[in-house]
C-alpha cells in the first residue's frame, strides 16, 4: 500500500511539473516578445483619406512561425473593395525584425463619432505547439464633418394651415459621398401633403452622389394641427445606408409655435391667383390681405420679398411701396397706405406693384420666382413657375453644302430653282415634351425628298392638303441646344415661278412655329420664326435684285 502511494505522489508530481514546464514556457512569450502597434490619426474629418499603420517587431530570440495579421477596419469604412476585415498570411518574423503594413480608408459618421480599429496577430514560436496572440486598438474622433444640413421655416405656424418648409444641404467634403438620404421626422400633429423633390414614404429623399461644392433642397408641404401655444419640434438627418444601418452625417433640429391665425393674406399676378410666368413677361402683382381675429392691428408694416434670379429688379414699379435692393424687398408703411394704419376686425386691404422678368433666364430647370409676404407676426409664401423659353430658326439658302442645290438665280418663270430650308430648335430651362415645328409651303413650292439628316425623315410629314409640313422633335431636355448641340433638320424644296409672279419677290414658306408642352408648368409654348421668300436673308450670295423673278 504504502509503494502505491508513492508512485502515486511520483506520477502526480510528474504532471504536476509537466504542466508547471508549459505554463512557464508559455509565460515566458508575454506580449513583449512581440510588439505590436497600431498608428493612425486621433482625430479625422469625415470622408478624409487616413492611413492606418500596423506596426510588429520580433523581441525574443526564437522566429514566431505560422504568423498572420487581421486588421478590423471601423465600421462603415469606405474601402475600395467594400471588405472590412482584412486577414493576411505573414512570412516568418525573425528574431529582431520589424515590419509595417498599411491600411487607407475613408470614415463614415457624424461629429464626434468614435471609429476603432482593431488589429490582431497569432503566432506560433520555433518548435512550439501553442499559439499566441498579440493585439491591440485605435480610437478615431471624427472632428467635423463640412456638411451644411438645415431647415428653412417659420418658427410660428398657424394652425390647419398649409406651410411649407425646406431642408438645405451643401457639401464641402473633399470626397463624392454615395447614395445620400434624407429623412425627417414630424411631431405627432404634422400632416405631410407634397414635397420636391418626390419622396419615398413621405419622409425620406434619396440624395444620390454629392460632389464637393454641391447641394441641394428639399421643399415640403403641409400641415400642422394642436392647440395654441403648443410647442413642436421638426428633426431631419442626412447620411447613407451601409450594411443595412443608416449612417447620420449630419442631424438638423427646428421648434415652432401654433399661434392662433390673425391673418390671411392672398396674392394675384395679372389678375390671376395661378399665374404661370413666362421670360419677359410683365408681372402686376395684387396683395391683399385680411384681419380675421377679434382685435383690430394698427400700425402695420407689409414686407414683399422677391427671390429668384430671374426678375429684373431695376423695373420695379410702386405707388406706395419702396424697394429695398439689399434683400430686394418692397416695404409698404403704414404712413402711406391708410388700410395698414388700422385694420380692424374682418377689414380687408390690398397694396399693388409691378416687375418684369428678365428675357433671357438662362439654363436652368424648374424654374420659378418666389414672394414671401410678412405682416405683422403672419408669413406667406407664394411661388409661381416660370415657363422655359423655346427658341426657333427658320432659315433658307442657295448656296450650301448640303444637297447643292441648282436652277437659275433670280428664278425663271416655267424653270425650276431649289432651295435648302434648315429648321433649329433650342430650349433654355424646364424639360418641354412633345415639341413639333410646323409651316405652309407656298404655292408653286414642293418637296423633292432631300432631308438631311437621314434618320429625321421618318419625323417630317406633310399634308398635301394644306401643304402644312410638320417636324416631329419630340421631347426637349432643359439646355437642349444651349449646352448641347441643338437639334436641327434640311429638307429640299423646289419652287416653279408662274407668269402671275414675274417681277415680283415670291414667298417659298410661310411662318414657322414651334409648339410643345412645358413640363414643369404644363402650359403650352410656342415660338415663331418669320417667312421666307426668294430673297433668302441668311444667304449672303443672294440679293434683292437676284430674289426677284424674272
Amino acid at each position: 500500500m504504502k509503494r502505491k502511494v508513492i508512485l502515486f505522489l511520483l506520477l502526480l508530481a510528474l504532471v504536476c511539473g509537466g504542466a508547471g514546464y508549459w505554463t512557464w514556457q508559455k509565460n515566458s512569450y508575454s506580449k513583449d516578445i512581440l510588439k505590436l502597434e497600431l498608428l493612425g490619426k486621433e482625430d479625422a474629418t469625415v470622408a478624409e483619406e487616413i492611413e492606418y499603420t500596423v506596426k510588429y517587431k520580433n523581441n525574443g530570440d526564437i522566429r514566431l512561425e505560422e504568423a498572420k495579421l487581421i486588421f478590423e477596419y471601423p465600421q462603415y469604412s469606405i474601402v475600395e473593395d467594400n471588405i472590412l476585415r482584412k486577414e493576411i498570411d505573414l512570412e516568418d518574423i525573425y528574431p529582431g525584425e520589424e515590419k509595417t503594413i498599411s491600411f487607407k480608408t475613408r470614415l463614415l459618421g457624424k461629429e464626434g463619432d468614435i471609429k476603432k480599429a482593431n488589429v490582431r496577430l497569432s503566432y506560433k514560436p520555433k518548435n512550439l505547439k501553442a499559439k499566441y496572440e498579440s493585439s491591440t486598438s485605435l480610437a478615431t474622433r471624427i472632428k467635423s464633418v463640412p456638411l451644411t444640413f438645415e431647415f428653412d421655416m417659420p418658427s410660428r405656424i398657424e394652425p390647419l394651415k398649409d406651410f411649407k418648409f425646406r431642408l438645405n444641404y451643401f457639401s464641402n467634403i473633399d470626397y463624392p459621398i454615395l447614395g445620400l438620404r434624407v429623412v425627417a421626422d414630424y411631431p405627432s400633429g404634422y400632416e405631410f401633403k407634397e414635397s420636391a423633390p418626390r419622396d419615398l414614404e413621405k419622409k425620406e429623399w434619396e440624395v444620390g452622389v454629392l460632389n464637393r461644392a454641391e447641394g441641394g433642397r428639399i421643399e415640403v408641404t403641409g400641415q400642422l394641427s394642436g392647440g395654441v401655444g403648443e410647442d413642436e419640434l421638426f428633426r431631419a438627418k442626412i447620411g447613407t445606408w451601409r450594411d443595412g444601418e443608416f449612417v447620420v452625417l449630419k442631424e438638423a433640429i427646428k421648434g415652432a409655435s401654433i399661434i392662433e391665425p390673425s391673418l390671411d393674406m392672398a396674392q394675384k399676378i395679372n389678375s390671376n391667383p395661378k399665374f404661370t410666368a413666362s421670360p419677359g413677361d410683365w408681372l402686376h402683382y395684387e396683395v391683399s390681405f385680411k384681419n380675421i381675429g377679434k382685435d383690430s392691428l394698427d400700425s402695420l408694416i407689409l414686407i414683399n420679398k422677391l427671390e429668384g434670379n430671374f426678375f429684373d429688379f431695376s423695373t420695379i414699379k410702386s405707388d406706395y411701396g419702396s424697394f429695398q435692393p439689399g434683400d430686394n424687398s418692397i416695404i409698404f408703411d403704414w404712413k402711406k397706405v391708410p388700410k395698414l394704419q388700422i385694420l380692424s376686425s374682418m377689414e380687408e386691404g390690398s397694396v399693388e406693384f409691378w416687375v418684369k422678368l428678365k428675357d433671357d433666364l438662362g439654363v436652368a430647370k424648374n424654374s420659378e420666382i418666389k414672394n414671401t409676404i410678412t405682416l405683422n407676426q403672419a408669413r406667406e409664401e407664394f411661388v409661381t413657375k416660370v415657363n422655359s423659353k423655346i427658341f426657333l430658326s427658320q432659315r433658307g439658302y442657295f448656296q450650301d453644302e448640303i444637297f447643292g442645290n441648282d436652277g437659275p438665280i433670280p428664278p425663271q418663270t416655267g424653270s425650276e430653282t431649289t432651295y435648302t430650308i434648315m429648321w433649329q430648335v433650342k430650349n433654355y430651362s424646364n424639360d418641354v415634351n412633345n415639341a413639333k415645328v410646323k409651316a405652309v409651303l407656298s404655292e408653286g413650292v414642293r418637296l423633292t425628298g432631300k432631308i438631311f439628316p437621314e434618320d429625321q425623315s421618318s419625323k417630317l410629314a406633310f399634308d398635301s392638303q394644306s401643304r402644312e409640313i410638320v417636324w416631329a422633335v419630340g421631347d426637349l431636355k432643359a439646355g437642349e441646344g444651349i449646352m448641347t448641340s441643338a437639334p436641327n433638320i434640311s429638307f429640299q424644296i423646289s419652287f416653279t415661278p408662274s407668269e402671275a409672279q414675274k417681277g415680283k419677290l415670291a414667298q417659298l414658306i410661310g411662318e414657322a412655329s414651334l409648339m410643345g408642352e412645358d413640363a414643369w408648368t404644363k402650359g403650352n409654348l410656342e415660338t415663331k420664326s418669320p417667312a421666307i421668300d426668294t430673297v433668302l436673308p441668311d444667304d449672303l450670295t443672294v440679293n434683292e435684285k437676284e430674289g426677284t423673278i424674272q
